[in-house]
């Protein structure tokens, strides 16, 4: 059985959730460990079934035994360690989805994990829930959460914009497009993600670059072919961002380190 796969929700769920993405060691009988997850703009929900994960993010060490955690956004890597007999089931949630849920602020929230009881989720899941059961439940509850919210909200927009932009756009321009001011712009999205309008951006910039170098050929492609493709300065520029991330450069960056997306 492969550590790391990955499973997708219907079409009109997947405006609410990325991927259901699965780590499993339940059949092993030794530590993994040392694996790392890069940001992406995304919250996650974790179903951890069996002994415990153990993760380092930028800020603290969280030991995880059996039970449900919702991850913020994270800024920087994060190291893994997979207990033996463990299996974690993570739902890859976009960053405007908590947004349908306006009674949280999420302004202080990020590069952390919390314990969720089960009573807090707004559907029926167990830390041991199958993936096909998994699969079942989400895809019933975004479902009518689509139905019910036809329209974007202001965070679905702002969103949608930088992702579909070409050029990097700035919080002024998007004031502009949403005719609000930058100021609420700010407030509303760092309560609804934890991030800044320009550390999202940053973090989708970083994603793309690194998706770019893993999935072509770097002797073809050079560095400075993926900065200037991803609207970085120059080669110098994309080096120093991706270091700050990593805490390595681009090419002694290693994949098989990282549980990284497949191409679908």
């Amino acid at each position: 059985m492969k550590l790391y796969s990955e499973q997708y929700v219907n079409e009109k769920s997947e405006r609410f959730v990325c991927k259901i993405w699965c780590l499993d060691n339940s059949f092993g009988e030794s530590l993994i460990e040392n694996k790392l997850v890069l940001p992406n703009g995304c919250f996650n929900l974790a179903l951890v079934n069996g002994n415990a994960i153990e993760v380092h993010t930028s800020k603290n060490k969280y030991q995880m035994p059996e039970g449900i955690y919702f991850c913020s956004q994270m800024t920087n890597k994060v190291l893994v360690n997979i207990q033996p007999r463990t299996k974690v089931t993570i739902i890859q949630l976009h960053a405007w989805t908590l947004s349908m849920f306006p009674k949280y602020d999420l302004s202080k929230f990020t590069d952390s994990i919390i314990n969720l009881d089960t009573a807090e989720l707004p559907f029926t899941l167990q830390s041991n829930s199958d993936i096909e059961k998994v699969l079942i439940i989400i895809n019933r509850f975004f479902e009518d959460l689509n139905h019910l919210n036809p329209n974007q909200n202001t965070i679905e927009k702002i969103c949608e914009i930088i992702r579909n932009q070409q050029e990097e756009i700035s919080v002024s321009e998007l004031g502009k497009i949403l005719n609000l001011s930058q100021r609420l712009l700010q407030i509303k999205f760092k309560s609804a993600t934890g991030l800044t309008i320009k550390k999202y951006i940053q973090i989708l910039k970083f994603r793309k670059s690194v998706d770019q170098m893993v999935n072509a050929d770097l002797e073809k492609l050079s560095l400075t072919d993926v900065a200037l493709y991803n609207k970085y300065f120059d080669q110098s520029h994309f080096i120093r961002k991706f270091k700050d991330v990593t805490k390595s450069t681009p090419k002694t960056f290693n994949p098989d380190l990282y549980f990284l997306s497949q191409k679908r």
